[in-house]
């Protein structure tokens, strides 16, 4: 506020003026924007000062000037700054005797500003001064934001009145003329009141004009008050059908949004159901990857054990060659011996022909001769020794080769007995698994066949709840039908000047009805997107038994490519087993979810007959509503008649004692007599 002060004392000082102490003091205690000079004199220089104020000045939004004796000039500068104001709401000129210069200066004002909706011009000179009150009139015509206007005591005539019948005809913001009887007062007479009676059928905004002290006549004035009651009857009905779209249109937005929520529930579920499928077919990808990589190391460990086997051979195929060798060396050697046996008896047979020819020759030599036979017995047993040791020899490497080949055959005899033995261990092994796979497939076809059936059973049970739920919208709708046909019926026996507004409501109704068809349609398409994912589901399904037929034939190829399988495989085979369970178990839950949105589609056509029986018995508390309304309508116009006629006398006396007054007569002489 101190900043208003110091704003308005420099602008008095630029203008070479005093700033008056009166000012400065309500400028000091400004309370929520209203600015009260009412009853100060303001000089033309606190008017240039206020007027440039006010075209900067964005915290006042009421500003009251009454009884401030402004002149033509300092009201033209203050008007001509609120023109540019875009702020101020309410502006009080009371009692300030605006004349001519006065009336165009709020002319331009009314053309001009855009945010004035309350003026007070009582106790002004507007009337006598016909151009320029047609001026002001002209304004008010073209302005679009003025609600309330108070011209009061302003000496109007009928042509200002026609000049304002005029202006009221062409304008439909201006509600209200005054807080008060806003033309009591005045001059209007006979022909004004005709003209602003007559302007009254094509403004439809107006719902208050008093017109008492004006010598209007009374039919005139209930002419007027006729055309207030209309247009007062036609804003509560144009206020109450708003009402009612207001409250249709947030049914119809919580509808939407239900529907939008509902909506994005069923895509999360499905994203959430697509993800859970790639996860499946990516963790079935995985396993099947583990088999084959179980199914290589396997083959791998099979062909070292072939290759194995193959060492094996090879070494019994070495030990039976260096057995042969052997075999050779000894028929040798006794090929040997027999040829070294021969030698020594040729050579002693060659011996005892020589003995013996020497016998006969070598008789002289006897004693030589018995020394070399005696040489030769030695030699002959060194021989046999010698013989002796060679058979030994032999005789031990025989035995060394019998060793030998007794362990060769031992060696080739347990390698065949642990070959038989795993050959059997691994077709006993094999065996076991085929019995094992031949069970959990037998169970599995089983189960899925099972999982079939009640599948079929719940998509009877849902298309029995699809048919039942097409009854109860047909039995809707031919209520709805049948309520419209009585509603019209009823709308036909109103009058005349209530049908226009039945229709409208009927309208509102039509419109209400067409919305709830069309929320109907919407849950017929929720259920027939709801039989779309019971067809995907349905397909899915055979999706998922075309899948488990494939890995059921998959299964029968493993079972004839892994002839040399072990327990592992059976492991591996109870893991799958256990998630096909798993996958089933979430079709099962995507079922029951399926028939939980059923069931809230169900809710929301329990939600749509319940809308209807609500607004069905809305209708007729409205109509009772309305039918209490006139009475109570009728008693208040009765009630208004008779204080109308009270006024009027009251207003007469009134008036009486003024003319009494201003003659100068006593007013005892007024008196009725005694």
């Amino acid at each position: 506020m101190e900043e208003l002060q110091r704003a308005y004392s420099r602008l008095c000082k630029e203008s070479g003026a005093e700033p008056q102490e009166a000012v400065l003091q309500r400028l000091h205690g400004l309370l929520r924007g209203r600015l009260d000079l009412a009853t100060q004199s303001l000089t033309l220089d606190t008017c240039r000062a206020l007027g440039k104020l006010l075209q900067k000045e964005a915290l006042l939004t009421e500003l009251v000037l009454s009884d401030c004796m402004l002149s033509d000039e300092g009201a033209t500068l203050l008007l001509q700054g609120l023109c540019v104001n875009t702020v101020v709401r309410f502006l009080d000129l009371k009692g300030n005797n605006l004349c001519a210069a006065g009336a165009e200066a709020l002319g331009k004002l009314l053309r001009q500003n855009k945010s004035i909706q309350s003026l007070t011009l009582e106790w002004n000179s507007l009337g006598p001064w016909e151009d320029a009150f047609a001026t002001f009139c002209g304004a008010l015509a073209a302005n679009s934001t003025l609600r309330q206007l108070d011209l009061r005591n302003n000496q109007i005539s009928h042509k200002g009145a026609e000049e304002l019948a005029l202006a009221l005809r062409s304008n439909a913001s201006l509600q209200q003329l005054g807080f008060f009887p806003d033309l009591r007062w005045n001059h209007i007479g006979l022909l004004g009141g005709r003209a602003l009676a007559n302007c009254l059928p094509s403004n439809r905004t107006l719902w208050r004009l008093e017109l008492a002290g004006n010598s209007i006549p009374s039919d005139v004035l209930r002419a007027v008050e006729q055309a207030m009651d209309r247009n007062q009857d036609r804003q509560a009905s144009v206020r109450e059908s708003q009402a009612r779209a207001h409250i249709l249109s947030k049914e119809v937005q919580h509808l939407r949004e239900e529907k939008s929520k509902q909506f994005l529930d069923l895509m999360e579920t499905i994203d959430r159901q697509r993800q859970e499928m790639a996860k499946s077919s990516t963790a079935s990808a995985a396993r099947v990857g583990r088999l084959q990589e179980a199914l290589s190391e396997r083959h791998s460990v099979i062909s070292a054990l072939k290759a194995k086997l193959q060492m094996a051979e090879a070494a019994l195929a070495l030990s039976e060659q260096k057995a042969r060798d052997l075999g050779e060396r000894l028929a040798t050697a006794e090929q040997e011996q027999r040829s070294l046996a021969q030698r020594q008896a040729k050579e002693h047979r060659l011996e005892l022909q020589e003995a013996a020819d020497r016998e006969s020759k070598l008789l002289r030599d006897l004693s030589a001769a018995q020394e070399k036979n005696l040489r030769l017995r030695n030699q002959v047993d060194e021989l046999e020794r010698k013989v002796k040791s060679q058979q030994e020899q032999l005789f031990l490497s025989r035995q060394e080769l019998t060793t030998t080949s007794a362990e060769l055959k031992m060696r080739a005899a347990q390698a065949e007995e642990r070959l038989e033995l795993e050959k059997t261990r691994s077709r006993q092994n094999l065996e076991d698994a085929e019995h094992l796979r031949f069970k959990e497939v037998e169970h599995m076809t089983r189960h899925l066949e099972e999982s079939e059936k009640a599948m079929q059973d719940r998509v009877q049970r849902l298309e029995a709840v699809r048919l039942s739920l097409e009854e109860e919208l047909s039995q809707v709708k031919a209520a709805a039908l049948s309520e419209r046909g009585r509603a019209e019926e009823e709308l036909l026996k109103a009058k005349s000047q209530v049908r226009l507004e039945e229709q409208q409501r009927l309208a509102h109704v039509e419109e209400k009805l067409r919305l709830l068809a069309q929320a109907r349609d919407e849950a017929q398409s929720a259920c027939l997107q709801q039989k779309q994912m019971v067809a995907d589901a349905q397909a899915r399904a055979s999706q998922l038994g075309l899948q488990v037929e494939g890995l059921r034939r998959r299964l029968e190829e493993l079972q004839q490519e892994l002839s040399n399988k072990d327990q592992e495989k059976a492991a591996e085979v109870t893991r799958v087993r256990l998630e096909l369970q798993e996958q089933n178990g979430r079709l099962q839950a995507e079922l029951t979810a399926q028939e939980a949105l059923k069931e809230k589609a169900a809710a929301l056509e329990r939600q749509l007959k319940v809308i209807a029986s609500d607004h069905r018995e809305a209708l007729l508390d409205r109509e009772s509503e309305n039918a209490s309304l006139r009475e109570k309508l009728r008693l208040k116009e009765a009630e208004i008649a008779r204080i109308r006629e009270e006024e009027a006398q009251r207003a007469s006396f009134l008036q009486n004692a003024v003319l009494a007054y201003v003659q100068g007569s006593p007013l005892r002489t007024l008196s009725p007599p005694k």
